[in-house]
C-alpha cells in the first residue's frame, strides 16, 4: 500500500482517507459485496465484526455488528444508497431498510475506487457527518487511524482474490 496525498475535505463535515492499494477496482468490490470477505478485514484488529448483513444494490441493508475488546459492542443499520460496481459505494445509516429514518444519524461513507492500471487501485473513503460536532468526534475516535488500519487489512483481503 502507498500513502498518497490527501483529498482536502470539501467542508467541516467531512473526512477524508485516500491509499494506492495493490488490487484492482473488481477485487476490492468483491471484498466490498461479500459478507465473508468484509468479515476478515472491516474492523480495524482487535475489533471484529462477527455480523454483516448486506444487501449490496441501491436502497440495499447495510448492518454491521463490532465487537472488541472490554466487551465493545457496536450494531449499526443502515442502507446502501448507491452500488456501482467496481467503482463507487455509498451507505448511511441515516435510514434502516425500506428508507425508514433511523433514530439518529451520525454519517454517511462513500467509497472510491479509481483504477490506475497494473493492479492498482486509488481507494477514497469519505465520512460526511451531519453535523461538525459528530465528524469531530470520529476524528477523536481514530478515523485516520482505523480506517487506514481497515484499508490495509482490505487491501491484503482483496489481493488474494
Amino acid at each position: 500500500m502507498t500513502v498518497t496525498a490527501e483529498i482536502k475535505p470539501a467542508n467541516n463535515r467531512e473526512l477524508v482517507l485516500t491509499r494506492v492499494l495493490n488490487a484492482t477496482p473488481a477485487q476490492l468490490f468483491k471484498a466490498w459485496t461479500t459478507p465473508e470477505l468484509m468479515k476478515q478485514w472491516f474492523a480495524p484488529k482487535p475489533y471484529e465484526t462477527p455480523v454483516i448483513e448486506i444487501e449490496p444494490r441501491d436502497g440495499g441493508k447495510f448492518r454491521t455488528v463490532m465487537t472488541g475488546p472490554d466487551g465493545f459492542h457496536m450494531d449499526s443499520t443502515g442502507i446502501f444508497l448507491k452500488v456501482e460496481k467496481d467503482r463507487r459505494i455509498i451507505t448511511t445509516d441515516a435510514f434502516g431498510p425500506d428508507f425508514k429514518p433511523s433514530e439518529r444519524a451520525f454519517f454517511s461513507a462513500e467509497i472510491l475506487l479509481d483504477d490506475l492500471g497494473n493492479g492498482q487501485t486509488r481507494y477514497t473513503a469519505i465520512a460526511r457527518h451531519w453535523t461538525v460536532e459528530d465528524c469531530e468526534a470520529h476524528e477523536k475516535m481514530g478515523f485516520h487511524e482505523g480506517w487506514g488500519q481497515v484499508a490495509t487489512q482490505l487491501e491484503a483481503v482483496a489481493s488474494t482474490l
